[in-house]
């Protein structure tokens, strides 16, 4: 299955990274939510060695709720208390010599271990009390970060309308295909490769009752809906984090 994925990779701008992959994740019931951020508003929290890229001008930032369902290291058994949480993502997109990528402000996570493995890698990760649960075709998700009460999140989504793939030279697939993340920490730069097969996506349904998780952006940004997309599952491998010099 794994050689499958890895052999896939037409869909990609950039060459697989360079070594094997080191972890696996299954993603499940993903939840994003896009909005487009003034250049001027987002280009003073992206760190040193990053460029903010941009669509049309716009910068964007995506909030994504979902599960991992499946987590392990290659040639590793599973671990059963280890391969499933939730998680909270939220991220902008940069680049970096013209290779695109994500940034993340954070990463809440319902496992303490997922938290302090990813912080160990150098990942902005949180503790977070968190609950999932589907009702019908209708999921909800509810996240409050532990020891920052006021970062909360709460939401109900479903997905409608039929599959698809995003196509290339559209938004859709500016904001979705991508294979680098960064992140910044003890006054370096950090990259992580990863890879996984195209994205098929659905439209999305949500009410967003409690969005608190962004309070580096105004208010006033992002009163406007956001594009909303739902996709059933993601397959992911990850390289190991290097440092940029």
């Amino acid at each position: 299955m794994y050689n499958k994925i890895v052999q896939s990779t037409s869909h990609r701008e950039n060459p697989l990274p360079k070594g094997p992959w080191v972890m696996m994740q299954k993603w499940v019931d993903l939840l994003f939510l896009h909005w487009p951020v003034p250049k001027n508003v987002m280009e003073d929290l992206i760190p040193p060695g990053l460029e903010l890229d941009t669509y049309d001008n716009d910068a964007w930032i995506t909030l994504i709720p979902f599960k991992v369902s499946r987590m392990r290291l290659r040639n590793m058994p599973q671990i059963p208390y280890f391969r499933s949480y939730l998680e909270l993502n939220v991220r902008t997109y940069v680049k970096r010599n013209e290779i695109r990528g994500i940034y993340f402000f954070s990463l809440d996570a319902s496992k303490v271990h997922a938290v302090l493995g990813a912080r160990m890698a150098t990942l902005p990760y949180f503790y977070a009390n968190m609950d999932m649960r589907k009702n019908g075709d209708t999921f909800r998700f509810n996240s409050r970060r532990i020891g920052e009460e006021s970062a909360v999140f709460n939401a109900s989504y479903r997905p409608v309308g039929e599959p698809f793939y995003p196509e290339k030279d559209t938004l859709n697939h500016w904001l979705l295909e991508r294979y680098y993340l960064w992140t910044y920490k003890y006054g370096s730069l950090f990259r992580v490769g990863i890879h996984h097969g195209r994205w098929e996506m659905q439209q999305a349904e949500a009410v967003i009752e409690n969005q608190l998780v962004t309070p580096f952006i105004p208010a006033s940004v992002l009163e406007k809906q956001p594009i909303k997309q739902y996709a059933s599952s993601k397959i992911a491998l990850f390289w190991m984090v290097r440092k940029e010099v």
